[in-house]
């Protein structure tokens, strides 16, 4: 039988020599094999107790990396199934992963950009967990007001790994856009992001920002995307005024029936 992965040292897989916690290599090596087109949509994984023994890990462990890509949208569970790939990135059907001036510029509208921030900091708690950083790393710290005109319409807070694009912050982010400068300039290919949406209330900074009052409601997006290898890169928060930028998204449907068909055909 093949094997799921080629684990080692120098082989993308678990490396226990590694500051990366066990669980968070093995959701990284999935999901790199699902956003590179590998694991296709409704392939089934190998029964955990096998694919944990094929690892060389605990079966808790094995859960708590694909319970990582659960939360994600990329796998999902059937009882009495098993474990099978539900989304990848390079979907036709799906979202398209854009910037938000990117999707200004498509329209031909311009957007101006004014940085209040941009440094090496260390990142809070959460943030770096979700970059999976080890203690102590640097990341980026931007801080935009994207406008249209005299109205300004987001703010957005960006942590970038340093890591993995030293020197990011001496790029003028009033001119470059984030993901060009990680592409164009690092070499870094972003395939993939996972978004929420909530509606919230502008105090303070946001308030201040968007020029509102406080108390007014603002979409609120939290970003986490990723390299086509399957390492977050960059993590971001983002306030909206929704009275003058609605998000619309296109979504498509895989019933876990048509996952149930496909392994019975």
């Amino acid at each position: 039988m093949a094997r799921m992965f080629e684990f080692g040292p120098g082989l993308g897989g678990v490396d226990r020599e590694a500051g990366a916690a066990l669980h968070a290599q093995i959701s990284d090596a999935l999901r790199a094999r699902i956003v590179s087109g590998d694991l296709a949509r409704d392939h089934r994984l190998p029964p955990e107790p096998e694919l944990a023994e094929e690892i060389g890990v605990s079966r808790g462990t094995l859960r708590r990396a694909l319970a990582t890509l659960i939360d994600e949208g990329l796998l999902t569970q059937i009882p009495g199934r098993g474990t099978f790939v539900t989304s990848a990135a390079a979907d036709p059907g799906g979202e398209r992963l854009s910037t938000l001036s990117e999707d200004f510029a498509s329209q031909g509208i311009p957007l101006d950009t004014r940085v209040l921030s941009s440094e090496a900091v260390v990142p809070p708690a959460d943030v770096a967990g979700a970059l999976q950083l080890a203690p102590g790393a640097l990341a980026l710290r931007l801080v935009r007001v994207r406008s249209t005109g005299s109205s300004p319409i987001a703010l957005l807070h960006n942590y970038v790994r340093l890591d993995l694009a030293p020197g990011l912050e001496t790029v003028d982010f009033a001119i470059t856009t984030l993901f060009g400068a990680l592409e164009g300039r690092y070499g870094l290919p972003i395939a993939s992001a996972r978004r929420s949406f909530s509606a919230v209330v502008a105090h303070g900074e946001v308030a201040d920002a968007l020029g509102l009052d406080p108390g007014m409601p603002v979409q609120y997006l939290e970003q986490l995307t990723f390299l086509a290898d399957g390492r977050a890169i960059e993590y971001s928060d983002v306030w909206i005024d929704s009275r003058q930028l609605r998000v619309v998204t296109r979504m498509t449907r895989t019933s876990a029936a048509s996952a149930e068909e496909k392994e019975s055909a």
